[in-house]
């Protein structure tokens, strides 16, 4: 599952999601959980600051998110 938000694009490895939900806890009006505990985007998502966006992605602690800039650089992990 991925989307593009403030020009990042945002990977979630369901796979890997454990739900531990740190990224809600920076970036609630991004990530949910959904019925089986794990992490979705938002269905309405307001852009958020690219920095909180990647601080969000970053806190994950088995690295089920990834964050690639414009040039395909990967951010996070």
């Amino acid at each position: 599952m991925e989307k593009t938000i403030n020009g990042l694009k945002i990977t979630i490895d369901r796979d890997m999601c454990i739900g531990s939900a740190n990224c809600i806890r920076v970036a609630d009006e991004v990530f949910e959980l959904d019925n089986k505990k794990i992490v979705i985007f938002k269905e309405e998502i307001k852009e958020p600051d690219r920095r909180m966006l990647i601080e969000a992605c970053s806190v994950c602690p088995v690295n089920a998110l990834i964050v690639t800039d414009e040039k395909g650089k990967q951010i996070v992990p």
